[in-house]
């Protein structure tokens, strides 16, 4: 079974949110399959605070820390985020899920 994880990136402004949601994001759609990192959501608060929620998983044994920590030091990445301005990611935290009986995800 995947190793799924909810991953929240809180952004300076609202504005900040808008770019990385509809421009850096998306760009990994194609390099996140080249390190076996899957993609299930992307989400917003109905509150409009500046927080994108990101659903991944990560292959069956695979340490997500270290899968995401080589993903960042990829060329795949480095592309991916061409334009950004990394200091308007103010925080970005991360927490591992276990999914329960009767999951979709199982």
């Amino acid at each position: 079974m995947r190793t799924y994880e909810l991953r929240a990136y809180t952004l300076s402004s609202r504005e900040a949110l808008d770019s990385y949601r509809t421009v850096n994001y998306p760009r990994h759609l194609t390099s996140f399959a080249h390190h076996d990192i899957g993609l299930h959501g992307l989400w917003t608060a109905h509150d409009g605070s500046p927080v994108l929620y990101a659903l991944v998983s990560y292959a069956e044994g695979k340490n997500p820390e270290k899968v995401a920590e080589q993903f960042m030091s990829s060329a795949e990445f480095r592309a991916d985020a061409e334009g950004l301005d990394p200091s308007t990611i103010v925080d970005v935290t991360t927490t591992l899920l276990k999914p329960s009986a009767g999951s979709p995800l199982l």
